[in-house]
């Protein structure tokens, strides 16, 4: 169930993201390196979801800005994620595993900034400018965080099941 108010988005996202730090800082470099069968590492995971905050506040400045805001990315659509995913794992193919557990934790830090300098109603008060939809600042702001720490935990948990 989403968040509705902004001590709601505050606590899933700190707990979440509690959770996950929790998780990664229990794996070494040389299995967060180690490629699964869609050619993804955790490494990738944790870049892909640092990188997500970062698109989701890009989204809202240009939106404040009245600029367009390009979802989910420019010169991509939404059912065309499997191609940018694999074009955001080349860009970011020189991370390695600490940078990119560095990364992770620089953007959770500007998304919480981000939420802590919001009001309840800048975030659920009505539709985020630009987003050509219903959903709040604060929605987007869970499924670029929260939600997306849930399922890095998720495919963090079953590829080292499948490792062993």
């Amino acid at each position: 169930m989403p968040a509705h108010r902004k001590t709601e988005l505050i606590d899933i996202t700190q707990k979440d993201f509690g959770k996950l730090e929790k998780l990664i800082e229990t794996i070494p470099p040389d299995v967060a390196l180690q490629k699964d069968a869609d050619d993804t590492s955790i490494k990738d995971v944790i870049a892909h979801r640092a990188h997500w905050i970062d698109l989701f506040l890009g989204w809202y400045r240009d939106g404040q800005a009245g600029k367009t805001v390009h979802f989910p990315a420019e010169g991509y659509k939404w059912n065309e994620l499997k191609r940018y995913n694999a074009d955001l794992r080349q860009r970011q193919s020189h991370l390695d595993w600490p940078q990119a557990v560095t990364l992770l934790k620089k953007k959770h830090g500007e998304l919480t900034g981000f939420i802590n300098d919001r009001s309840n109603d800048e975030l659920y008060g009505g539709p985020m400018k630009g987003a050509q939809n219903d959903w709040r600042s604060g929605r987007w702001a869970e499924a670029a965080g929260p939600s997306h720490y849930r399922s890095a935990a998720k495919y963090i948990r079953a590829a080292l099941r499948a490792r062993g």
